[in-house]
């Protein structure tokens, strides 16, 4: 798995969405480019799709949503429709597996100012979605909470107390 740079990751809000509104619909449109390894995170009320390559199709959206009065943040990648075989889905799906924590590291990390204005939603579920017309991709999968990703980015970012 590649490792998070805080310094490699562009945020754009999409207003009239700001650092601390709206949290119902708040949507993450995460892209990135091969070549720079820069990550760009779209924050806003509504997905960013016109930063999504819809070739490549390897964009990772979220929105919090509420299931019973709870929030948790669903994400939401795309494996297959029926344009790749069964193998490239099985690549696809491999690949998103692999590189998910960096996504959403990048995601939450790029929101983080929001966790200080709604603290509670740190201890929120993530699941995330994949969508394939091959049952064995087609599956949503619990990844942890945003304390989780902020927690080992932290670690990372900060070096250890001397004793």
């Amino acid at each position: 798995m590649s490792k998070f740079k805080p310094e490699k990751l562009k945020v754009t809000f999409i207003p009239p969405a700001t650092a601390f509104f709206p949290i119902d619909c708040r949507k993450y449109t995460l892209t990135h480019s091969d070549i720079t390894g820069e990550l760009f995170l779209s924050i806003g009320n509504v997905y960013d799709y016109q930063a999504i390559n819809y070739e490549m199709r390897d964009e990772v959206l979220a929105d919090w949503i509420t299931i019973n009065g709870e929030y948790l943040l669903y994400g939401k990648v795309y494996i297959s429709n029926g344009e790749y075989d069964l193998n490239m889905s099985r690549i696809r799906f491999m690949v998103f597996k692999k590189e998910l924590e960096l996504a959403l590291t990048a995601i939450v990390y790029g929101d983080k100012s929001f966790f200080t204005y709604y603290p509670w939603l740190l201890d929120a579920p993530i699941y995330v979605q994949f969508s394939s017309v091959y049952p064995e991709f087609n599956q949503i999968a619990y990844y942890g909470t945003p304390r989780m990703y902020l927690n080992k980015v932290n670690k990372e970012i900060m070096p250890e107390a001397q004793v």
